[in-house]
């Protein structure tokens, strides 16, 4: 019974520990093409929510500004801007946020988790992630 208890115990401190080896710098890997394109930030921030910034363009000219973007992020420098919004921490996974696809200025559900050392970044049309598509990232 000691066993199972400290099982459950234990569960969480394990989810934490998954999230926080999410935090950090990743470089964005192009899912059509392998190329790396650029490094993300993933930070948690004082809201407690957690945010992913590019700090870094390696493809193509450094002052890119994001055209297709709406709103307060329309005609703003890609680098420096916030692309993940908003994730909360579930079960070891980061959750229940948004990602701006700086290439066609549109905003998609998102879902973040580890898989062997890597991370997965599944981007998607409806809350429940069936109709969407996964990018990997790695450090």
């Amino acid at each position: 019974m000691k066993k199972i208890f400290l099982f459950f115990a234990l569960l969480p401190l394990a989810a934490m520990a998954q999230v926080a080896q999410i935090v950090g710098d990743w470089t964005t890997v192009d899912d059509k093409t392998g190329k790396k394109v650029s490094v993300v930030n993933i930070y948690k921030a004082s809201d407690g929510l957690y945010y992913g910034k590019i700090t870094q363009l390696l493809e193509g000219p450094k002052d890119a500004i994001c055209i297709e973007c709406e709103g307060d992020d329309h005609n703003k420098p890609m680098q420096g801007m916030v692309i993940i919004r908003g994730m909360k921490e579930v079960n070891g996974e980061l959750r229940e946020g948004k990602v701006l696809d700086p290439n066609n200025g549109k905003f998609y559900y998102a879902r973040i988790y580890l898989e062997d050392g890597k991370l997965i970044l599944r981007g998607s049309l409806d809350k429940r992630g069936l109709l969407g598509r996964n990018q990997t990232w790695v450090r």
